[in-house]
Parts: structure tokens; C-alpha cells; sequence
């Protein structure tokens, strides 16, 4: 059985999230069901970890484990033939049996896009959030750095993250820059909360609107708090650009 490394990108608008749901179109399911017509029995794609609705990848990680000897470049090629041109296996390598695109990675970054210009092109609306509103940009890059750190990010979590799983995370950079008219917010961490990164997008935009300073910021990333950050972001504008392995 070979073990095969797939780096994917792929348009998440009309898809229900990475993650298989009955009845409904998701990245995982889509890919599940072309390699198991390659393979010709069912198989499992695993993913880096799950996107949301909407959100989007330019370089996620799957892996899946196959019998058929088909060559990398033939499987890579026949993958993107059978998939929607909205999903593409960017590469293929051969890895060891035990690789696991989740529990291996030791990083992951993400990047959010706002664009600020009054009139956004129809080609770049559904990968962005249009936000052309006041907003104190500068104060939302010098608050970007502040959630660097290990911290516990319940206040920026979906409520069943907070009720599951640990709300501790280590966050490596953080960071905003305004690039013309598109303000782009990057972000690399050993690993995020469902909705995480568009809470921390919501909390800046907060900040931006001067509702939110410095100290409320640091007060949401107290253990035990029982507050909430920003409003979510909209997933669309929302990208995986990056996981990261030894």
C-alpha cells in the first residue's frame, strides 16, 4: 500500500467545508470519491485539517493510501481530470505509511483579504471581504502582534470547540500590512479553532472601528474568560496558504 502526500488547492464557494457532510458538496467528499474511482474501493482522504464553508485553500494537505501502481504524475493528472476545475491537486509524492497531514504538521498560516477600495471588481468578490468603511488601519497592524503567543483562545473559538477540545494554542506570527486598496492579516500558528482566524479578523476590524484597544485585546486571551471576540468574518475571504512539516 503507498502512501501518497497531495498538496490541493481549491475554491471553496460552493462547497459546505472540507469536511464529508451527507448530501452535501465538500472538498474531502469530492476527493474521496475521484480517488476511490482511481482505486477502484473506497478510500479516505485525510486533509491538515478542516476549512469552513466558503473558505479557501492555496496549498492544503491531504494524504490518502492506495494500491494502484499508477505513476505520481499519471495519478495527478488523472485526479484533475476527474475533478471540478474548482479543486486541483497542485502535487503528489510517495510518503512514508505512517505520514499523517494532521498530527505531522508543525505549522500552518492563513491569510484573510479585505479590500478597501469603494468598487470591488465582480472577479475579485468572492475571495474577499469588502470592507470600504473607515476603519484606523494602523491601529489595527500595531494590535495584529499582540495575540503572538501561547494563549488560551476560547473567546475567539466556535462554541463547540469550547466545549470539546482544548482552547490552548500557540500562535508564531501575526500580522497585518496594507497593500493598495487590499488589506491582507497573516497568520501562522501550530494550530487553529474552528473559526479562530476569522474571530481574530472580526476582533481587528473591531479595533479598527476604535471599539476595541490594546488592553480589551490581551483582557479576551485570559484563561477562564467567559467574553467573546468580534463578530466572524466572512469565510470568503479567508485563505490556507501554507502547512508546514520537518
Amino acid at each position: 500500500m503507498r502512501r501518497i502526500k497531495l498538496t490541493i488547492a481549491y475554491d471553496g464557494t460552493d462547497f459546505h467545508g472540507w469536511q464529508v457532510q451527507p448530501d452535501l458538496p465538500t472538498i474531502q467528499g469530492t476527493l474521496e470519491q475521484v480517488f476511490t474511482g482511481i482505486e477502484g474501493n473506497a478510500v479516505h482522504v485525510a486533509g491538515s485539517g478542516r476549512t469552513d464553508a466558503g473558505v479557501h485553500a492555496l496549498a492544503q494537505v491531504a494524504a490518502v493510501s492506495l494500491s494502484n501502481p499508477i505513476p505520481l504524475y499519471n495519478l495527478r493528472k488523472a485526479a484533475n481530470r476527474l475533478l471540478p476545475p474548482s479543486i486541483r491537486v497542485l502535487s503528489a509524492q510517495e510518503v512514508a505509511e505512517k505520514f499523517n497531514p494532521r498530527h505531522d504538521a508543525v505549522s500552518k498560516t492563513y491569510e484573510y483579504r479585505v479590500f478597501r477600495g469603494e468598487v470591488c471588481a465582480p472577479m475579485e468578490w468572492r475571495y474577499v471581504h469588502h470592507y470600504p468603511y473607515p476603519l484606523d488601519v494602523e491601529r489595527m497592524i500595531l494590535l495584529a502582534p499582540v495575540i503572538e503567543g501561547e494563549y488560551d483562545f476560547a473567546a475567539f473559538a466556535a462554541a463547540d470547540d469550547r466545549e470539546h477540545v482544548s482552547t490552548v494554542r500557540t500562535v508564531f506570527s501575526s500580522r497585518l500590512e496594507l497593500v493598495d486598496e487590499r488589506m491582507i492579516y497573516r497568520v501562522t500558528g501550530g494550530g487553529f479553532l474552528k473559526h479562530m482566524v476569522r474571530n481574530i479578523m472580526g476582533t481587528l476590524l473591531q479595533a479598527g472601528k476604535n471599539n476595541l484597544d490594546e488592553a480589551r485585546l490581551q483582557a479576551l486571551l485570559v484563561p477562564g474568560l467567559t467574553a467573546r471576540a468580534g463578530p466572524t468574518a466572512p469565510a470568503k475571504g479567508l485563505f490556507l496558504t501554507r502547512v508546514a512539516y520537518h
